[in-house]
This record gives C-alpha cells, sequence and structure tokens, in this order.
C-alpha cells in the first residue's frame, strides 16, 4: 500500500553523467531526435495508463470489476460490542399462514402453562391462528392487569397513524429584547433522547447532541456580531398535565416515570457517566423530574464551551418561543420508527405515554394523558381491534388499574404479520436470548430467533404477548396474562417455557 509520496524518475533531460563540454552540431541533433521521441513515448504511455486506470476506477465503481471501490452509497453502521454468539434455529422460507397449527398440541401447551406450578389461578392465553381464529385459550375474555404489554396497544396505534420516518427537531432561535439584551431560546420538539455532546449518527439515544447544536448556534451568532446572550428554554409542548393520575403509585424514587417533556438527555437517566452502549442497557437509574431545564443546563455549558458568554448559565429562563421566528440552528433525532424501536425494546414508560401525546395532538383529542389515551382507543376501533374489558389507566401500562384481555393483546400482535399495517410497532419487539426486556427470557436455545415479544412486569403481575416463526414454516400469535401468582419466578418460567413450546406447534 503506498503511503502517499512518490520517486523521483530521470526524464532524459541535462546533462548526461555529470560531464562538462560541448556538442557537435550532428550529435546535438541527434540528441534532440531522440529527446523528442523519448517525450512523445513518456506522454503516450502516461495518456495509456490514464485511460486504463481510469476506465478501471470507472468498471469498480460501477461493480463491473472486482474492486474496493464502489459510486453506490455507503451507510455507516453503528459499532457494536463483542458478544457471545449463540447459535439460532435453522432459518426457514417465508412465513406460510396458510400453515395451520395443531389445535391439540396448542391445547397441550395452554394446559401445561396453566397447570404450571407458581402460576395461580389467575391466568388468561391465548393462541391464534394465522387466521386471527382461536386455536387454543384459557380465560380469554377476563380482563386482567396487562403491565407494559399495554404499550403495544399504544405503539399499534401511534405507528399506523403518525409519519413514522419524521424526526424531532430541537432548535435555538434570537429575540432582541427590548432592555437591549440578546435572548436565546432552546426549544424542544419532544426529542427526549439528546445527547450531552456531539451528534451521535451511529445509535438513537443521542442522535441529536447539545454540543453540536451549541456550535452551530455559535456560529450563526458569530455571523450576526453577537457574543453574549441570556438563555432561556421553550418547553411548552406538552403543556402542563404530564403525570397519568395514579402512575406515582408504581414510581418509587422515579426508577420508571419522568414526564414527558420536550426535551430530555439520555430520557432524563441520571446515570453519572454515559452507558457503553446508550441504545442497550439494563440498568435503572433514577430520572430526572425536570428533563427540560437539565437541558437547558447542559446546553448552556455547551455554548461556553463553544465560545458564547451566558449571562444568566445558572438559571435559564422558561419562555414561549414567539411564533414565525427563523431558527438559528438545529439537529435532528432519530426518525419515530426507531425512537418506537428504543421505546418497545426497553418498555421506556415515557416514551410510550408521549407516542399516546404525540397521537392525541396529531388527532386532536387534547393535550393530557386522557387524551392520550382517548386517542388510542379511538385508533385502535378505527382498526377493528376487540376492545371489550379494556381500561386504560395510561399508555403505557405503568399506572395500576389497567385492565385488558388476552384477546385485545393477542389481536394487536396479529397485525405485526400483515404487511403495511404499521412495521415500527413490530420491529421493536424484544427477541428472547438477543435483546430488549427479553433478552434473558430465552426457555429453549432451539427456539432462539423465532419469537418477537413484548414483555410486562409489575409487583403481581408477568406477562408476555407477541408472535413467532414455527419450525414448519408457519406463524402463532400468542398473549399471556398471569395476576397475582403464588411464586413470580415460577410463574416467568412457566410463560417462557410455553412460548418456545409454541416454536414447535
Amino acid at each position: 500500500m503506498q503511503d502517499g509520496t512518490t520517486n523521483p524518475q530521470a526524464d532524459g533531460t541535462g546533462t548526461q553523467d555529470g560531464r562538462d563540454g560541448a556538442l557537435t552540431a550532428a550529435q546535438l541533433h541527434r540528441w534532440r531526435r531522440r529527446r523528442a521521441r523519448r517525450v512523445v513515448l513518456v506522454v503516450v504511455s502516461a495518456l495509456a495508463s490514464l485511460a486504463l486506470a481510469g476506465g478501471y476506477v470507472f468498471a469498480d465503481g460501477l461493480g463491473l470489476v472486482d474492486g474496493a471501490l464502489t459510486f453506490s452509497s455507503v451507510v455507516d453502521g453503528a459499532p457494536t460490542a463483542a458478544t457471545t454468539p449463540r447459535a439460532g434455529a435453522t432459518l426457514v422460507a417465508d412465513a406460510d399462514l396458510g400453515r395451520a397449527i395443531d389445535a391439540g398440541k396448542a391445547s397441550a401447551a395452554v394446559s401445561a402453562l396453566v397447570r404450571a406450578k407458581g402460576v395461580g389461578d389467575e391466568v388468561s392465553v391465548l393462541v391464534l391462528q394465522p387466521d386471527g381464529t382461536t386455536a387454543a385459550a384459557s380465560g380469554q375474555g377476563t380482563a386482567r392487569e396487562p403491565a407494559s404489554t399495554m404499550k403495544t396497544l399504544t405503539a399499534l396505534a401511534a405507528a399506523s397513524t403518525l409519519d413514522m420516518g419524521s424526526t424531532f427537531t430541537t432548535s435555538t432561535h434570537l429575540v432582541h429584547e427590548q432592555d437591549g439584551a440578546d435572548t436565546l431560546i432552546l426549544q424542544g420538539d419532544g426529542d427526549m433522547l439528546l445527547g450531552a455532546g456531539q451528534s451521535d449518527p451511529h445509535h438513537v439515544n443521542g442522535r441529536a447532541g447539545l454540543g453540536t447544536l451549541a456550535e452551530r448556534t455559535a456560529a450563526a451568532l458569530a455571523k450576526r456580531g453577537v457574543t453574549k446572550v441570556r438563555l432561556a428554554y421553550d418547553d411548552t409542548m406538552f403543556g402542563d398535565d404530564r403525570y397519568p393520575d395514579r402512575i406515582a403509585e408504581n414510581n418509587g424514587n422515579h426508577l420508571y416515570y419522568t414526564p414527558v417533556s420536550s426535551m430530555a438527555v439520555d430520557g432524563g437517566r441520571q446515570r453519572g457517566g454515559a452507558a457503553a452502549d446508550p441504545d442497550r442497557f439494563s440498568d435503572y437509574p433514577p430520572l430526572s423530574q425536570t428533563t427540560a431545564a437539565d437541558a437547558a443546563d447542559i446546553f448552556a455549558a455547551r455554548l461556553a464551551e463553544a465560545g458564547v458568554e451566558v449571562t444568566n448559565a445558572d438559571r435559564p429562563l422558561q419562555m414561549r418561543t414567539p411564533e414565525g421566528r427563523t431558527p438559528l440552528a438545529s439537529v435532528e433525532s432519530a426518525t419515530l420508527s426507531a425512537v418506537m424501536r428504543f421505546m418497545l425494546q426497553h418498555s421506556d414508560n415515557t416514551l410510550a405515554e408521549q407516542f399516546g401525546r404525540l397521537l392525541a395532538l396529531h388527532m386532536k383529542t387534547g393535550n393530557s394523558p386522557e387524551a392520550a389515551v382517548s386517542a388510542v382507543r379511538t385508533r385502535l376501533e378505527a382498526l377493528g381491534v376487540p376492545l371489550d374489558g379494556l381500561v386504560m389507566a395510561d399508555c403505557s401500562g405503568l399506572s395500576p388499574g389497567s385492565r385488558a384481555t388476552v384477546m385485545t393483546l393477542a389481536d394487536v400482535q396479529l397485525r405485526n404479520t400483515e404487511v403495511g399495517v404499521a412495521p415500527a410497532a413490530a420491529e421493536g419487539l424484544s427477541v428472547p436470548g438477543l435483546v430488549g426486556t427479553a433478552a434473558t427470557r430465552l426457555a429453549d436455545d432451539g427456539a432462539a430467533g423465532l419469537m418477537r415479544v413484548k414483555t410486562g412486569s409489575l409487583g403481581a403481575v408477568t406477562s408476555m404477548t407477541g408472535n413467532v416463526s414455527r419450525k414448519e414454516g408457519g406463524v402463532a400469535v400468542f398473549a399471556v396474562i398471569v395476576n397475582d401468582p403464588p411464586d413470580m419466578g415460577a410463574a416467568r418460567d412457566a410463560i417462557d417455557d410455553f412460548v418456545a413450546t409454541l416454536t414447535e406447534l
């Protein structure tokens, strides 16, 4: 491989070998003819080489010959940490939605779950055929507390309605005040996965960075001759009502919910340091309850680093951005579909509530937790999802008091076997043994990679819903809810065994 240097080459000109002396006319004539021929030969050779090289580069770029070049755009994939490899089940052909489930085997699997030690009496389970008919069930009409499987309802409703390819924009705006001060407003658009530093194109969490925004803002201010600002932030997007009525009852030490906000860094997680992989983690640090103010504080520090003096860095103001302002600078989040995938895999309650609020704003049902619930229900009804017995205390399943049947949960999952309904609601499901909240829930290595699920866990609830690829080529849809099990650990294990068994049907 060349290092970019070139070797000097003789061109046949100059003194022949360092000897001095004059040449005769004949010698001079012959020398000039030889020199002319040599120059022509060098030029022709160089042109031929350039033509050959150019032709090869062009052919290589088009993929006509083997080589390292390409004219196609290249996507720089995110680096991943080394993990222990796990053998997956044998790959099969496209799912055969016409391949029926053996009802006898499905009934046996349901019976084994219901009778499993530690499950108790308050259990509902349903297995659906690919066509939506029941293959086996127990207690399917009884509404029980679903915990975080409630998020699948919100995901389907939002993903089937919102523009999932859109992004959140976090921007800055300059206002010249009557007192002569320049006020810089940091305006959030709903990105609760901001990064504290540079924008990170390789991750969802931190895709838009406040450090990058500060640098772009400083450059824009410099063009206007502004070196000193008073900082404010606009967190008016979701109004004043941001707590579902009873969510605090299951949010001890603020571990599981922070109010929806126009902006937050790392979802409000107060780790004291960044996670090794901001998109994959299993810790539950306390969540800040003032995420927009925190983002403003961090942004003030980034502005100072970029050379902008912030006169009130210790206490940024709250104010609404005047209408019609053109942003000075902005940064964009990952797409909503990617944020939904993050939400489902981490079972993030705040982001689930936020998707409900975004849906409510889109459908104009209001700007409150109750409006979000109403919007989700309205959309599910329009999709034909059975809602008998459904009670939504919130959009995430964290608040006590929610109730749902396995019929509702399974019907939502049935949509994930259809094409074009709401892909984002399916892409974020956890894969047992691999990623998400089900990473530790693989009961059979032979079923690895064949299950896509959403888990649910509360103090007295363990639940799971999803779809599986059967080893014989068909699919199955399922939902399980267990309330008040005598042995929570045993009940979870029984559910894991049951779901792995479905791949054998």
